[in-house]
């Protein structure tokens, strides 16, 4: 199992070259991170690749890194986080992308390169604030249209803000 994931982390970091930040590997699994700016010119790479051949986006979720390890980490508190499957290959992959600001969260959409980012990239923009530059459609899909705020944000107040009828 370790070959194969050395292997894997070896072709990924040869194919994406200065657009890799850091590469993991960490029990079974591997996360490679890229720079916001880079992030759809990876996944690019990652799904044409005959070598790669990440044709599944599996998954996109946004985090909220605040108080992250008793709130020791430094760096950008929003993160992108694309879960990819390569059939032909019979591999996984995590790319993460880390929102250069944290009072405006951005990323570029991925719906170019994986059409079903679409529904993920709303949830992800309706529950943590991420906007996705290009997306087709970036509206909620999870709370009401008049809803204030970003629920899964962990500065979200938890109660007091709803008042009902």
């Amino acid at each position: 199992m370790a070959d194969k994931l050395e292997s894997l982390q070896g072709e990924v970091v040869a194919a994406l070259g200065e657009r890799v930040v850091r590469c993991v590997a960490d029990r079974g699994e591997l996360t490679v991170e890229v720079a916001a700016a880079s992030l759809v010119e990876a996944a690019r790479i990652l799904r044409d690749d005959g070598s790669l051949a990440f044709t599944i986006l599996a998954d996109l979720c946004g985090l909220d890194y605040e108080g992250f390890g008793e709130g020791l980490r430094e760096g950008p508190r929003f993160a992108v986080v694309l879960h990819l499957l390569s059939i032909r290959h019979n591999r996984r992959l995590r790319v993460k992308a880390f929102c250069p600001d944290d009072g405006f969260p951005v990323v570029d959409s991925v719906v170019d390169v994986w059409p079903s980012a679409n529904w993920y990239e709303r949830e992800a923009f309706d529950l943590y604030g991420v906007v996705f530059e290009g997306h087709p459609d970036l509206r909620r899909i999870l709370t009401d249209y008049g809803f204030m705020g970003h629920p899964f944000r962990k500065d979200f107040p938890i109660s007091g803000h709803v008042e009902m009828r």
